[in-house]
């Protein structure tokens, strides 16, 4: 006798959960703003579902090993330490403030690269789910998010950790780091659910948002920073400005700068505010033209 799938198993365990079942018709088809942000609140009414399959990916991922997700937290800080001990050298900042900015910068950095990279093939990833289920292609987006979500809280332990070893006199500007961090994830939807309809459309997309994302690293301040070149004058602080027309940027600030007690200016906010916005219709727009062909792209 034929052995049960396990694509199929998980699929009737997620129609219990959702109830429905393989013969319920598709969900509507309906290419209206509306109709996109349905999807959306239903995907995220289904949150018992996607706040556990998102645990079973941890789960899955690291399924024989000892540490689990604290291997993701020992590289974070492996990483943070060998690149802060490099360029607090050539750049001859003292390691306590360097450190600090770079761990954090990283720790931010691994959430934003994950939404942007994995993203891209959420629903190719998901194919069987997708066609055996008429389930909102949002839950697919959440259960990223989430994913992504439990590894930035695991990697918030080296920050614990660094300002132990690194005092520093946080306020209550330390609290901007919670609003901060909800912006990243709202942005982290909207990313994951855009980039994943176009590379599921276009399979050429994926390896591209990957390079970039590479090259945006290297462009991004993190293991840099704009007041080191501000203050080499002449042409190099005409070049720190245009960090200022990175987006990823301002995405850091707000959540860095209060997590290592540096002030931060409202104009960082106002410009993640309005990147958000832009990316949510976006996204919504590509739901509104493309969500129902999904099912026939992966």
């Amino acid at each position: 006798m034929q052995e049960p799938s396990p694509t199929r198993d998980l699929a009737a365990d997620i129609a219990r959960m959702t109830g429905t079942t393989d013969t319920d018709v598709p969900a509507s088809r309906s290419t209206t703003f509306a109709a996109a942000w349905r999807d959306l609140v239903r995907g995220f009414q289904q949150h018992e579902l996607w706040l556990q399959l998102g645990w079973q990916d941890i789960k899955q991922r690291y399924r024989r090993s000892t540490l689990g997700p604290l291997w993701i937290t020992i590289a974070t800080g492996v990483m943070a330490l060998a690149l802060g001990l490099l360029y607090s050298m050539l750049f001859q900042i003292p390691l306590a403030d360097f450190l600090p900015h770079v761990t954090v910068g990283l720790i931010m950095w691994g959430f934003i690269s994950g939404c942007i990279k994995d993203g891209a093939d959420i629903f190719i990833d998901n194919e069987g789910l997708i066609k055996q289920l008429p389930s909102a292609l949002s839950v697919h987006v959440y259960r990223l998010v989430w994913r992504q979500a439990l590894f930035l809280a695991h990697n918030l332990v080296i920050w614990v950790v660094l300002m132990l070893i690194f005092p520093r006199d946080l306020g209550w500007e330390v609290l901007l780091a919670i609003p901060g961090m909800a912006l990243l994830i709202l942005n982290g939807v909207w990313v994951t659910m855009f980039f994943g309809i176009v590379a599921t459309r276009y399979r050429d997309v994926a390896p591209l948002l990957e390079a970039m994302t590479q090259l945006l690293f290297y462009v991004t301040p993190i293991v840099w920073t704009t007041q080191t070149l501000k203050e080499q004058g002449g042409d190099i602080a005409q070049r720190a400005l245009l960090a200022e027309i990175n987006p990823l940027f301002h995405y850091l600030e707000i959540v860095r700068a209060p997590m290592i007690g540096e002030p931060i200016a409202a104009y960082h906010w106002w410009i993640v505010l309005g990147c958000t916005l832009v990316g949510l219709v976006l996204a919504l727009l590509a739901m509104k033209q493309w969500r129902f062909r999904v099912s026939y792209w992966v």
